[in-house]
């Protein structure tokens, strides 16, 4: 298993990598802790963090995390459709701070809220067809540090990265037609992470 969680640390800023069949940025710093903590805090109060039930092997279950949807689509996974609540300020920061790294344009983003070290992400891909054939999604990272894994759907190749606070990771190129990625459980005692990763829905 290839473990980046310091990959591009000298860089501050971060850099662009190359993985088989797919395209990664990763900056482990990209916001300041200063104002990593000021989005944290004004996040947790702002967005509309909800439990949401999904279709998974066709039966209707609770997710093991909390959601928001922001922006100006709606958004259809596991049975699920969210409407979008409006942009916050903070939101919007990012969102250009997201932009100008990945070179594209951001209309929604999708805040997971993981309370503690039992509320996890199972393995997918982000490739529902409003997303478009080679998705770019940027993932921020606030609060508690959380292991991150992606998974060569062929190869069953494996990259972890412990994803921290003020990080962003961005999955681009054809990353979501071959790899998995996950939030896997963890057993060790975890305070609060939210996870915002920006996206372009067509409508």
């Amino acid at each position: 298993m290839q473990n980046l969680d310091l990959f591009g640390e000298a860089s501050g800023q971060g850099e662009w990598l190359a993985i088989d069949d797919g395209l990664l940025f990763w900056a482990p710093d990209f916001f300041t802790v200063s104002d990593s903590d000021g989005y944290f805090s004004a996040l947790r109060q702002s967005l509309n963090w909800q439990q949401e039930a999904i279709t998974l092997y066709g039966r209707r279950v609770m997710q093991p995390r909390l959601q928001a949807w922001c922006g100006e689509a709606s958004y259809t996974y596991s049975g699920l459709t969210m409407q979008p609540d409006p942009w916050t300020p903070a939101l919007l920061q990012i969102k250009a701070a997201c932009e100008q790294v990945a070179n594209t344009r951001f209309n929604s983003v999708l805040a997971n809220l993981y309370r503690n070290g039992q509320d996890s992400m199972g393995w997918h891909q982000d490739n529902e067809p409003e997303l478009g054939p080679a998705p770019v999604i940027a993932s921020v990272t606030l609060g508690e540090t959380r292991r991150f894994l992606l998974k060569h759907r062929h190869t069953g190749q494996k990259i972890d990265f412990q994803l921290s606070h003020g990080s962003l990771l961005i999955m681009a190129g054809q990353t979501q037609s071959h790899w998995v990625h996950s939030v896997p459980k963890s057993t060790q005692p975890h305070g609060e992470r939210m996870n915002l990763t920006y996206r372009w829905i067509n409508t």
